[in-house]
């Protein structure tokens, strides 16, 4: 009697949407395509969730809130950029990219997911894409010798 074990205890997803919800995140089921989709915001940034075998993956990355829609994280080399799916870009202020890494690192802890090292570190793009690379997402870039 001493040495009793409790039985484990599989958290759910509800499980986890509540301790999104107690971590002051906005938890909304998504309108559009997959009727799964779950909407998480807090704090400008936001993203789309939907549960899956291993428990949930993300629809739509995190991300900035521009125009109501979800900015990736663009890195020009430079510079680092939000793009939105409709086209807008706006530059990544110092302060959006603490509060997003902020956003990412509760995200995953209130859903139970891994925390990967290079991620814990700061804010990891969705897209690198530097300027001066030119034809780097075309294949093979055309030789000089090739005319």
């Amino acid at each position: 009697m001493f040495f009793r074990r409790e039985n484990p205890r599989s958290i759910t997803l509800q499980d986890r949407l509540q301790a999104l919800r107690a971590a002051g995140f906005a938890v909304q089921p998504e309108s559009g395509g997959n009727r799964d989709a779950i909407g998480v915001v807090r704090d400008g940034c936001a993203c789309v969730i939907a549960p899956s075998e291993e428990g949930v993956r993300f629809e739509v990355r995190p991300g900035l809130l521009v125009r109501g829609e979800i900015a990736a994280l663009v890195d020009g080399g430079f510079q680092k950029f939000f793009r939105t799916p409709g086209g807008a870009r706006k530059p990544a202020l110092a302060s959006e990219l603490k509060a997003l890494h902020r956003f990412q690192e509760d995200l995953r802890e209130g859903l139970g997911l891994k925390s990967l090292y290079n991620e814990s570190l700061g804010t990891v793009s969705n897209v690198y894409q530097y300027d001066r690379v030119q034809d780097r997402d075309r294949g093979v870039p055309r030789r000089p010798w090739e005319l």
